[in-house]
């Protein structure tokens, strides 16, 4: 099965993973699921670090190399993603979110995610 990671999520899993559900803890542990990212979490770290909502302790560079050394796929945004995206109703404003929901359809993955709100959309979910 294939899994998307919420921005959340990746974050846990590389610097705090006792917030992780066990749910969450066995996926991510098993070997027969792909795991993935999208570049938006990338962007909206690197956004959130910038201003000031959000400190990590390493750089940008370092993030993309945990999230390889933790065997995560990064998808790329592509001209599909933002069709889903641009027809996707307003319940989540959240532009990030927006697109790992878009991502999830496209791809036919399930997100891991605590966010009450992306389990509004008509894409599957774990917690």
């Amino acid at each position: 099965m294939d899994y998307i990671l919420d921005t959340h999520v990746f974050l846990w899993t590389v610097f705090d993973s006792k917030k992780l559900s066990e749910v969450s803890k066995n996926i991510l542990l098993d070997s027969r699921h792909r795991k993935f990212i999208s570049i938006s979490t990338m962007w909206e770290i690197a956004i959130k670090n910038r201003v000031g909502k959000l400190t990590i302790p390493h750089s940008i560079s370092n993030i993309f190399n945990q999230a390889e050394m933790n065997g995560f796929g990064i998808i790329e945004i592509n001209q599909k993603c933002i069709e889903i995206y641009n027809t996707l109703p307003l319940i989540h404003r959240d532009p990030f979110d927006g697109i790992i929901i878009a991502t999830a359809m496209l791809g036919k993955m399930t997100i891991i995610t605590v966010d009450e709100t992306i389990k509004k959309y008509d894409v599957n979910c774990v917690w």
